[in-house]
């Protein structure tokens, strides 16, 4: 049986908020996230979810008595690894997909491989394989500008994706698109994160969306527990 990408154990969060008090965001959440799975994060704005995502993604500092990406604890490790993890490890998608304005399509893939060392060719062969899955091949050479919306996105998931990440974190992917496209742009990620065995957190207040996930785990109270949409 295979073993989880993401492991994250009694991980705690708080937050200064001044005269001396704190905020605690997260009281001793813990996930596990297999190969191939996506689960969705749910909860009501300020519960932790973007703090979770973070932590998750080596972003900010936290306290856990367990942190492992791909079988190596990142518990206590320094900023250079963290940094150099979320390179090699991990890919991010946002609610907006802060494109580079001046780069084509196929350029925006390529970066993040350019940035890692690989060779041109080599970063834009893969740039187009992952823009041609997620149904861009007549779009490569197009700059953001000249792409709907839910191109944008599919190029944001694609450049996530670029440097075969083993976990994929989402915040809230498609919450600027409508119904349709946000459906589309899901079911695209979906299969890519399926084919290439990438575990995949995915946060969203789409409740239609998130019915087609693995599993849905909610913030309560600081921890995490399953939901059922």
């Amino acid at each position: 049986m295979s073993s989880p990408i993401l492991s994250i154990k009694g991980l705690s969060r708080d937050y200064d908020i001044g005269d001396g008090r704190t905020l605690s965001v997260l009281k001793g959440a813990e996930l596990e996230v297999m190969p191939g799975e996506l689960v969705g994060l749910v909860g009501p704005s300020g519960s932790g979810k973007s703090s979770l995502l973070h932590a998750a993604g080596l972003l900010e500092a936290v306290t856990a008595s367990q942190l492992t990406i791909a079988g190596e604890d990142f518990t206590k490790a320094d900023e250079r690894r963290r940094t150099a993890a979320r390179l090699e490890m991990i890919g991010f998608v946002y609610q907006f997909h802060h494109l580079l304005p001046e780069y084509t399509a196929l350029g925006n893939v390529a970066v993040p491989q350019r940035i890692l060392g690989r060779p041109v060719r080599e970063a834009e062969a893969r740039a187009r394989e992952l823009l041609t899955l997620l149904g861009l091949a007549e779009r490569l050479d197009h700059l953001p500008a000249q792409l709907s919306g839910g191109e944008q996105q599919r190029v944001a998931i694609a450049r996530a994706l670029a440097n075969k990440p083993r976990l994929l974190l989402a915040d809230e992917p498609t919450g600027n698109l409508d119904p349709a496209t946000s459906g589309q742009v899901f079911e695209a990620m979906k299969s890519i994160v399926k084919s290439q065995g990438v575990a995949a957190v995915i946060a969203t207040h789409n409740l239609e969306l998130a019915r087609h996930m693995d599993r849905v785990v909610s913030l309560s109270d600081g921890l995490l527990v399953p939901f059922e949409p």
